[in-house]
């Protein structure tokens, strides 16, 4: 008897979170790396010095849907990370929060040049899956 109410109640959990667990997906996703990596400078401490970091990105959409559009403006992405790596200073580059911030600073980019390009700002984040630095 006690094994039958175990079993009942397990089967009443499952049953009760199955439906939850679904509709927490918010959709699917899709990955776009972009190749190759990404090499630049990146101010060194002195205006004599600089240093070089290389990031591997991968960009998380919104939609598979949207894969063609980021291949087809991915010139203007990596241009774009470029650009925002190279400015920063070398203490940046090389803090974890700093990092952090790039990695931001690089996705509100990306959102704004695709709304400007497409209408809809597509990326859902940035992700540095590699991040060398040497300076």
């Amino acid at each position: 008897m006690r094994t039958l109410r175990l079993l009942l109640a397990s089967a009443l959990l499952v049953t009760t979170l199955a439906p939850v667990s679904v509709h927490a997906q918010s959709g699917p996703f899709a990955y776009f790396g972009l190749e190759p990596d990404i090499i630049t400078n990146y101010l060194g401490s002195n205006a004599r010095k600089l240093g070089y970091v290389r990031v591997t990105v991968e960009l998380m959409l919104e939609s598979p849907d949207y894969l063609e559009a980021a291949e087809h403006h991915s010139p203007l992405l990596r241009a774009s990370i470029i650009e925002i790596i190279g400015r920063q200073p070398e203490d940046k580059v090389k803090s974890l929060t700093g990092r952090e911030d790039i990695r931001r600073t690089c996705l509100d980019e990306l959102k704004r040049l695709m709304k400007k390009e497409t209408g809809n700002p597509m990326v859902k984040d940035v992700i540095f899956t590699k991040y060398l630095y040497q300076g």
